[in-house]
């Protein structure tokens, strides 16, 4: 489908669903967007929902201006994947024993390591820039420094929630490693510390909704938040960089005989802010819960844990901001599905998938999720299906 033009105060809403299946709540975030005096467009992914502080699935293009709570509080949280030469006839009929090796390798949940992994860790991964990454911890909010220990222990975690990591097979046979995790603690903490600062300034105050706090350009406070946004962008970066390589080495001992090969990764954030140019403006463009798909740009959207997910090529829409849908999108709040699904339900709908089945990864239960199939189609414009995949393992935190 095309998108679907929304009246807004100050920017129309561009929809790509039908404004009448989005819930109220999510609608009235999108409305209370578009009446920010500094925005310059906002597009509505497949994948929309209500969310904290501003609506899941919503691209923000505004001039001189962002808005952190838009970003949300998981700063750089995205997906990698990388196919393999591995093929589904070189799977055991038993996964459980792969299942548990990844979850030995990759801490999960609030979970750490001993010591800080590194990149030198791993024959052949680059080290260019770590150091400086870690230099510049220095110059991040003092109000965050006290956790640099965790920080530097929680690199290479996967954490809680919808994060993963997952063995998958696509449609032609072929095996791939896929994981979606962000800035781990450091990010949320960085996060709820410029939003508290945001909502006290004083250009603030007339706002309809406090969640939408910006900071503008040319501020100490714009300063301060951009030095730390992309500090935790680059966590973020690393952090899935260094969870694929110890997955990588998991399937590397697990499969020796086979001696996989892996092709290049595909790694792209859905929480973030990037500077692009529209129309002639230099524009901070805001997605939450949306991947960046200009022309020819390789993205990843999942569906749940039951379902698959498919590796995409973007088309360069300019009407989306070159975006795309980041996932399938909640169709209900994690306590709902608490309340409607029991395990039960979840092992029948995860059936043929080696993964967690008990009541604490219920509200992950795929029937709390839109139909990914219906939200691929729905962005036909946005993005080209290149791979389709379909999960045998996934670890959750």
């Amino acid at each position: 489908m095309s998108y679907v033009e929304v009246p807004g105060a100050k920017v129309p809403i561009r929809m790509w669903t039908d404004p009448g299946s989005v819930e109220e709540g999510a609608m009235q975030q999108l409305r209370n967007v578009a009446t920010l005096p500094w925005i310059k467009g906002l597009a509505v992914m497949p994948d929309v929902h209500y969310g904290k502080g501003a609506t899941v699935g919503s691209v923000i293009a505004m001039h001189g201006a962002v808005c952190p709570a838009a970003v949300g509080v998981d700063i750089g949280c995205g997906m990698s994947a990388v196919r393999t030469s591995l093929t589904a006839n070189d799977l055991p009929g038993d996964l459980s024993r792969l299942r548990s090796q990844i979850e030995q390798a990759i801490p999960v949940g609030r979970g750490m390591h001993e010591d800080l992994v590194e990149p030198g860790d791993f024959h052949g991964l680059a080290t260019a820039g770590w150091d400086d990454f870690w230099g510049r911890f220095e110059g991040i909010a003092d109000a965050v420094k006290f956790r640099q220990q965790r920080a530097t222990r929680q690199m290479g975690t996967l954490g809680g929630g919808n994060h993963f990591v997952e063995v998958c097979v696509d449609t032609d046979g072929a095996v791939w490693l896929m994981l979606h995790s962000g800035s781990r603690n450091i990010g949320k903490e960085l996060a709820e510390h410029h939003i508290g600062v945001a909502q006290k300034l004083s250009y603030n105050q007339g706002l309809v909704d406090r969640d939408l706090a910006v900071f503008v350009a040319d501020t100490p406070q714009m300063t301060a938040y951009r030095n730390d946004l992309f500090w935790a962008q680059e966590y973020a970066k690393y952090n899935r960089t260094l969870m694929m390589a110890l997955l990588k080495d998991v399937v590397r001992k697990e499969f020796r005989k086979a001696k996989p090969v892996f092709e290049r990764e595909i790694s792209a954030h859905h929480n973030y802010v990037a500077e692009e140019r529209y129309e002639g403006m230099d524009l901070l463009v805001t997605r939450k819960g949306a991947i960046r798909a200009g022309s020819g740009e390789y993205g990843i959207i999942p569906g749940s844990m039951g379902t698959g997910s498919y590796i995409v090529k973007g088309l360069g829409n300019e009407k989306a901001f070159n975006s795309a849908s980041h996932g399938a999108g909640r169709r209900m709040s994690r306590t709902a599905a608490k309340r409607r699904f029991t395990t039960k339900d979840l092992e029948d709908q995860t059936r043929g998938v080696e993964c967690r089945k008990d009541s604490g990864v219920v509200d992950e239960i795929p029937g709390a999720y839109k139909p990914i199939e219906q939200v691929i189609d729905q962005q036909r414009d946005l993005v080209k299906v290149v791979a389709k995949l379909k999960q045998v393992v996934c670890v959750k935190g």
